[in-house]
Formats: C-alpha cells, structure tokens, sequence
C-alpha cells in the first residue's frame, strides 16, 4: 500500500475535475483509500493482472461509490437537467431550431450563466455515470484479459459499431463536436472558432450531442427504453427519423468487424474511450 500511494492521488485528482466543487476532496481521498485497501487484501498475482492496473480499478470503484452514496445528481441536478431538456424541446419545436444558451436562459428565467453551469454539470453526470458501468464489478470482469472470450469480442464490436452510427446519424455541427472534442481531443475554444459560436455553445451542443448519442444506442440496444413521451410531437418525429438513422447505419455483418470508432469516424488523433 505504501508503494502504491501515489494512485490514490492520481486517481482524486482525475476525478476532481469532472465533478460538482462542493464534495470535499479529503472524503475522496479516505474513500481512495478503502478501495487501494480492498485491493491489497483481495489481490492474485496468479490472474496475470498486475497489482497497479487492479488497484487502479478498485480506487476508482471506491469513488464511484462514495459519489453515488451522496446522490448529488439525482437531488440537485437531475429535476434542473429535466426542465432545461422539457425547455429545449419546446424551443426547438417553437424556433425550428436549437435555441440559444440566452433563449433558453429567458425561457428558464435564469441567467445564461445558470445555464452554462447547469449545462456543465448535467456533463459530469453523464462521465459519472459513463464510469460507474466500467467500474462496477470485479476487476476480472471489467480488465482486458489477455485472451477475451469470442462473446466478449462481439459485444465490444457491436457497440463501437452502434457508436459510430449514431455518431454519423447526428446532425452536422453535433457531429463536428463530437468528433473534434473527443475523438480528437481539440479545446473547445477552438471548436467555437470553427462553428462561429461560443465556448458555452460548444459545452451545450456537447450536452446535447451526448444525450441524443445515449438515446440513438439505447434505441438499437434497448429499444423499449425509448417509450418515454415527449413535450411537442415534432421534436418526436425528428428523434424517431435520428433513430431509423442509426438503425440504417450498419449492417450486421459490418458490426462484426467493426473495431475503431475513431477510424471510422475519421479521426485526427486516437479515441480518448
């Protein structure tokens, strides 16, 4: 444990960043902590798995945990992220198009800045939640062996290739964010330059883009989870045409061998997921 100190750190301060200021960083740290503990107690060298990518694993799980226990999403997040999409919805039906942060801001009877930060945590959410699917589980379960099983390598494909579908089924400016910001790993600053707009309409469209992404895959995926209603029947038809869109993308046979988004996609640089 004494060795492996440092990935206690590492791991907090990756974490910090992506999460509301107001968790205390010294809870993280005991909870890092209990996960490098678990690990030394629990740890076979004989899986072939070394002790710093286990232990790397079990820190984050014991974040993970400790961020959930607080349910700080679902409190003061999740009911403002509902109202802002019900907002959304009404404006794009209303405008025929994506409204303003401003616009969407008078709509709310807010600030712009509310926005932004609300914005900017329903972010967080999404890599929070994105982070607790990798690292529930055991280590073996969630760790790349040095064989996968054939099932395993199916599924990993089938995702990627619903990845890209939805990515290339986005509308043209999401798309060129989604690609620039993380498969290419470009500053938002320059994002805005390109597309002639704001850095705070670069992290809306960002959040945008992510939710249309996670409903596309689901709709593939999990087809009933897409039952939900919405606020105005165009917003609806725009999501069910996006849909068939994803659905359209790739043939069966193509997702089993599909195996780089980034490739795909065209991407400058490697996928940072």
């Amino acid at each position: 444990m004494r060795e492996h100190l440092p990935l206690v750190q590492y791991a907090v301060s990756d974490m910090v960043g992506r999460i509301p200021r107001q968790v205390p960083r010294d809870d993280l740290v005991s909870a890092a902590m209990v996960g490098l503990a678990q690990a030394a107690r629990s740890f076979d060298p004989d899986r072939g798995i070394s002790f710093e990518r286990y232990a790397s694993t079990r820190i984050r799980g014991a974040l993970i945990d400790e961020l959930r226990s607080r349910d700080w999403a679902s409190r003061s997040v999740r009911f403002k992220a509902r109202r802002m999409a019900v907002c959304v919805e009404d404006l794009t039906a209303e405008l025929g198009r994506t409204p303003t942060t401003d616009e969407l801001a008078a709509r709310m009877g807010v600030s712009a800045n509310t926005v932004d930060t609300l914005t900017d945590d329903v972010h967080r959410a999404v890599v929070l939640n994105y982070d607790s699917v990798i690292a529930e589980g055991d280590a073996e379960d969630v760790l790349p062996a040095e064989t996968a099983c054939p099932e395993s390598v199916m599924l990993d494909r089938e995702r990627h290739a619903y990845l890209g579908d939805a990515i290339e089924a986005l509308p043209e400016r999401l798309r060129h964010v989604v690609v620039g910001y993380f498969f290419e790993e470009r500053p938002m600053l320059q994002l805005a330059e390109e597309l002639g707009v704001s850095e705070s309409r670069i992290s809306q469209m960002r959040a945008e883009a992510l939710s249309l992404l996670k409903e596309g895959i689901n709709s593939q995926l999990d087809p009933d989870s897409q039952l939900a209603e919405s606020s105005s029947t165009r917003v609806a038809r725009r999501k069910s045409a996006y849909f068939a869109a994803v659905c359209s993308g790739s043939h069966w046979k193509t997702r089993l061998t599909e195996r780089s988004t980034a490739a795909r996609l065209g991407a400058r640089s490697p996928a940072i997921a």
